[in-house]
């Protein structure tokens, strides 16, 4: 198995445009590139109609490839690659999987084992039901604001490729601190008995997927970080321990 890496990076609105209409590709046309899914960056917790949920210059892409090297060398000589090397990216060793989507089905459901005290990277990829798009962001972004203020995770983000293609990305300084979010547990900063009570938005939000799901295909990928290059909006070290 290859690697993964997740960029960001501020682009000209015709090469956002450009990557957005070639969407999920399956790489042959890039040498070591296996698959690639281009998005457009949008504000967790934002109104569903606003300009926070399309913001086309601000683009972000997850892919996976057959080696290092063959990411560095689209960063370096790739048009594309270029402008996504003046960014940020967290290069990724896949660990586990829950769902699946039709490009990434073939991962293994487990393939490693991270400990509770490890930084995480987790990543989903879904494909949304038109029809139920109202009931997806009626439940969805209170986990979207749960995701965002949580006193565990270091960078949270959504991002969406139209019309039905939606994902997140989220940096955890544990795995401990990311399950007590899933699980809607008190947080482990140690605040007092009640002053982070129990949470079930996530966990109403999956319940209420299983009664009736809101998604055609939908894969939740967990990962541990391997290196860090970039800055993101003035930020460096955005993963703990890295």
């Amino acid at each position: 198995m290859g690697i993964f890496s997740f960029h960001l990076a501020h682009v000209p609105v015709t090469v956002a445009a450009r990557a957005l209409a070639r969407g999920q590709a399956d790489g042959r046309a890039v040498p070591g590139l296996e698959h690639v899914e281009h998005l457009s960056l949008m504000t967790l917790g934002a109104p569903p109609v606003s300009l926070e949920r399309l913001q086309l210059r601000r683009l972000a892409v997850f892919a996976t490839w057959e080696s290092e090297s063959a990411l560095d060398d689209h960063l370096a000589s790739d048009a594309l690659g270029r402008h996504l090397a003046d960014g940020w990216h967290v290069r990724l060793e896949f660990v586990r999987r829950w769902g699946a989507v039709t490009a990434l089905h073939r991962l293994p459901l487990n393939a490693s084992v991270m400990a509770d005290d490890e930084p995480v990277v987790a990543v989903t990829l879904a494909h949304l039901k038109l029809p139920e798009l109202r009931r997806f962001f009626a439940w969805g972004r209170p986990v979207e604001q749960q995701v965002r203020d949580s006193p565990g995770v270091s960078l949270a983000l959504a991002a969406v490729r139209p019309p039905r293609t939606f994902s997140t990305f989220s940096v955890w300084r544990s795995v401990a601190e990311m399950r007590d979010m899933v699980e809607g547990r008190a947080d482990r900063a140690g605040h007092g008995a009640g002053a982070a009570a129990a949470d079930g938005r996530h966990a109403g939000a999956m319940a209420e997927r299983e009664r009736r799901d809101f998604h055609s295909e939908f894969t939740t990928l967990r990962f541990r970080p391997l290196s860090e290059h970039g800055s993101w909006e003035g930020r460096h070290s955005i993963v703990p321990r890295v």
